[in-house]
Formats: structure tokens, C-alpha cells, sequence
């Protein structure tokens, strides 16, 4: 056993990495239990363990990189040829922890959280240099998903998405000669009034559909621009559909079977059903591109 295979074991690169790990899981650790015990319990970010999963699973599909130049040199030479970057990585480390010094301080999620892709790319950086990052970009872009929005964008999108949602149900149930009338957000359908509410508003659906279908792009690894770009351009259009259905459901069970069944199982379990039929809605509409963009390897 030469040098280079010996310090490709598993064992070598746990002792050099043995100070980043006990770092981030000193920081991170009483963030990850915070959120378990906070917002991640709400249906708005519910996706939030899906998020974290998910990229750890990406980075330790790509697990290899974290061995020593020497045993990386024998599984990707590519990566083991370039050199770490300390300047730019102990600068975006330093604005991580800062940003996680500040977040964690005033208890601002968006910081606390978000603070997490600077120090991981500024140790990546520091450490293997841009080979490593290039590699693992994804997973850090996804971790984006996991930072909850912040209130002033929230504020600003929810209510002209809830207004939409309520116009377009209104009107698509007119023309099927329901006795709906609307007043702001507010559906009156028979006897009944139904406040279109936050939760109903779409903005949260479009954020993690958003994420699985950038998931889904990223692993199915289609070289077809066009059609990635046409597939990037559908999710938040699918997601909005698939809210306004929601809504118009939850109106059509309200006036067949009255306020107790719109409100009960039905209404919370409502969120989850659209979201798969959007998911799949998506996975459909790629099969249909697949018949007119076939990918330049597929045609080789």
C-alpha cells in the first residue's frame, strides 16, 4: 500500500477534518434544534427538513473530495489540482460567522441560518480551493430553501397573490354557475363565506416546489437548455395553478357538504395533495419535452 492510498482512508480525512466538523456542529446544532422545535412544525416550512436532508445527502454523494490531496489525486485529479483559495475563503468564513454572530444574537433567522452557505464555501475554499466548491454547488444552493423567507418580501407577495387566487376561483366557478360572489379575499358561496387566508396564498407552495423542481433538474442532469429553461419557467406558474384549485375545492366541499367538512381533514390535508399532483404535473410536463428536446447525449 503506497502513500496516496494510504492517506485516501477514510480515517486520514476524519483527522484532518476532525476541527470543521466539531465547529459546525457547535454552531449549528442548537440551530437545527430551535427550528425542529419552532417553524419547521409550521405547514409554511415544513420543507425544512426535506431541504437539510437532501443536501447532505448531495454532499455526501460527493464525499471523495474531502480526502487529501493525495487520495483525491487518484479519485479526481481535476479537483486535486487546484489550489485552496485562503484570501477568498476566510473572507466569506469571517462574514458567515459574523452574519451567524448576528442572527443568533437578535434572533433573525434569515442571518442565523442563511449564515451557514458563506462558512461552509469559505471552508471549502480555505481548505480544497474552488474545485471542491464547484463540486458541491448545488448542495449549498440548495441549502438556500432552508432559510425562511423574510417578513417584508412575505408581506409584500402574499397579499396580491391571495387577491389573484380569489379573482381567478371566483371567476372559474361563475362559469360553472356556482352562486359565488367575492368581496376583497373573501368567497361567499351559498350560505357560506370563506376567507382566503396567508396559508392560502400560494407564496409557500412556490418556494418549495420551486426547490424539488431544481432538485429534480439537477439530478436528472438534461443537457437540453431549452428544455431545462422551459422547465425552470413552469414552477412557479404550476404552483400558482395548483393553489387556485386548492382554494376552489375547498370552496366546492364547503357548499356540497357544508363548513365542518371544508375546514376539517379535508382543508389541511388539501396543501399536501396539490403539492404531489403539482410534483407530478411537473414530471409530466418534462415527459412531454423529452418527445421534442432529446438530450445531445441520448442522440450519441
Amino acid at each position: 500500500m503506497n502513500s496516496a492510498t494510504l492517506s485516501a482512508r477514510p480515517i486520514d480525512a476524519l483527522k484532518l477534518w476532525w476541527p470543521v466538523i466539531i465547529g459546525l456542529l457547535v454552531l449549528y446544532v442548537p440551530t437545527y434544534n430551535d427550528l425542529a422545535n419552532g417553524i419547521w412544525n409550521s405547514e409554511e416550512q415544513a420543507h425544512g427538513p426535506i431541504v437539510l436532508m437532501v443536501a447532505l445527502y448531495l454532499i455526501w454523494t460527493k464525499r471523495h473530495i474531502f480526502l487529501s490531496p493525495a487520495g483525491a489525486a487518484e479519485v479526481d485529479m481535476a479537483l486535486a489540482s487546484v489550489r485552496p483559495r485562503p484570501v477568498l475563503g476566510w473572507s466569506l468564513l469571517v462574514f458567515g460567522l459574523l452574519l451567524y454572530a448576528l442572527g443568533r444574537s437578535q434572533e433573525i433567522l434569515l442571518f442565523e441560518v442563511g449564515s451557514q452557505i458563506p462558512v461552509l464555501l469559505g471552508a471549502l475554499l480555505i481548505t480544497l480551493g474552488v474545485g471542491a466548491a464547484r463540486a458541491l454547488w448545488f448542495a449549498l444552493f440548495f441549502l438556500l430553501f432552508m432559510v425562511p423567507l423574510p417578513g417584508f418580501l412575505v408581506d409584500a407577495a402574499t397579499g396580491p397573490l391571495k387577491q389573484h387566487v380569489s379573482v381567478i376561483a371566483e371567476h372559474l366557478l361563475y362559469f360553472f354557475d356556482y352562486p359565488i360572489g367575492r368581496s376583497g379575499v373573501t368567497l361567499t358561496v351559498g350560505p357560506y363565506q370563506l376567507l382566503v387566508a396567508d396559508a392560502c396564498s400560494g407564496l409557500h407552495s412556490m418556494f418549495s416546489l420551486s426547490a424539488m423542481g431544481l432538485l429534480y433538474l439537477y439530478l436528472m442532469e438534461h443537457k437540453s437548455w431549452a428544455r431545462n429553461a422551459i422547465l425552470i419557467a413552469s414552477i412557479l406558474p404550476i404552483a400558482f395553478a395548483a393553489n387556485v384549485v386548492r382554494v376552489m375545492v375547498l370552496v366546492l366541499v364547503t357548499y356540497h357538504f357544508g363548513d365542518e367538512a371544508g375546514q376539517g381533514f379535508i382543508h389541511d390535508s388539501a396543501g399536501i395533495v396539490l403539492f404531489v399532483v403539482a410534483l407530478l404535473f411537473l414530471f409530466a410536463l418534462d415527459g412531454v419535452l423529452g418527445l421534442f428536446f432529446k438530450d445531445r447525449a441520448a442522440r450519441k
